[in-house]
């Protein structure tokens, strides 16, 4: 069986964004910056790079994530890789590749975090929700919400 399983720890570059289906599914995006630092052997030097990775966290999860995590943060993201595609309306081709997270979790490497439990709502059991959907900019109108039929996406009021 094959695995796609991807665990990123960067920092939040920006707040969450939510968002909701029309059927009212929670949907958060994230912004996720990883920096890896090595020595350069040749001229003893720290060289760094940087990765940029967006994150879609759906359900009650997206609602903890929002209500949590603010930019700036060093968080842990589990999940799994998923490619999008779309059309715009000029007819261009889209496509982008996603984390959908598992599981999102505060870094507490150079932090200390309080955990509060909060009351299950029914009909989340984790997982990672349903599947893909769009973000929606301002100039563009949402992709169809691939997992549970063709809902759009609203933006919270």
């Amino acid at each position: 069986m094959a695995d796609n399983t991807i665990t990123v720890v960067g920092n939040l570059t920006r707040d969450p964004e939510m968002r909701y289906t029309a059927g009212g599914q929670a949907k958060a995006t994230l912004g996720v910056a990883v920096s890896r630092r090595w020595t350069n052997r040749q001229t003893n030097e720290t060289e760094e790079r940087t990765s940029f990775f967006n994150v879609v966290v759906w359900g009650e999860m997206a609602d903890h994530c929002s209500e949590s995590l603010q930019k700036g943060m060093r968080i842990v993201v589990t999940g799994r890789l998923e490619q999008r595609s779309w059309e715009t309306e000029q007819g261009e081709k889209r496509s982008v590749v996603e984390i959908v997270a598992d599981e999102v979790a505060p870094s507490l490497r150079w932090a200390s975090a309080e955990v509060r439990r909060v009351e299950r709502r029914g009909g989340d059991f984790g997982g990672g929700g349903g599947g893909g959907g769009g973000r929606q900019t301002a100039n563009e109108p949402a992709a169809p919400y691939d997992g549970f039929g063709d809902e759009g996406f609203l933006q919270e009021a």
